[in-house]
């Protein structure tokens, strides 16, 4: 009788160590994804063949200060979309954009290589053009132009630097595409 006794005392012993266990890890990654990494999925296809609907990707919170230009990054736009969306950034304080309807790109009167866009742009959007961009505030836009929700379009506009999220670094998933980006 006593050793039935003892082994359901260990029993409880070990559930609640791996209880413990269960809460400190899950403490860990709320910490994780709350002030240095955060997971994001990206939904829709704005940044085709950057990154396609479906993949989940880190983001660098901790320690990203100030957006450079061709960073990809998370935007939280609540004006805009209840989503935080996935752009990158073409224009930085300071800079003036100009995008043309044949799909031309230009910051600071130089065209830029865009070697990551998936097709030419149809239109230049509702901005209006030179767009200067302003103390704090950024200029995105998504690689797959046309089909993109970004600051060519009046509606979203320029961003904040606030408003920015993180930094892209990384693709989790799906497997094939794991790594870098």
């Amino acid at each position: 009788m006593e050793n039935n006794k003892t082994k359901k005392n260990s029993a409880a012993v070990e559930l609640f160590e791996w209880a413990q266990s269960l809460i400190w890890v899950l403490l860990f990654l709320v910490m994780m994804n709350a002030f240095f990494v955060r997971i994001s999925g990206v939904s829709g296809d704005s940044m085709y063949p950057t990154l396609e609907n479906g993949d989940m990707v880190l983001t660098q919170v901790c320690a990203y200060e100030q957006p450079q230009r061709g960073d990809i990054v998370i935007i939280n736009a609540p004006h805009f979309d209840e989503e935080p969306l996935v752009k990158r950034v073409i224009g930085i304080e300071g800079d003036i954009v100009e995008v043309f309807d044949d799909g031309s790109v230009y910051v600071n009167g130089e065209q830029i290589d865009e070697a990551y866009v998936n097709e030419s742009v149809f239109d230049g959007g509702s901005t209006e053009y030179p767009c200067y961009i302003g103390e704090g505030e950024v200029f995105v836009m998504g690689d797959n132009r046309n089909y993109s929700a970004d600051s060519r379009m009046r509606s979203l506009g320029v961003l904040s630097t606030e408003d920015v999220i993180g930094k892209v670094f990384f693709r989790m998933w799906p497997i094939g595409s794991f790594g870098g980006i």
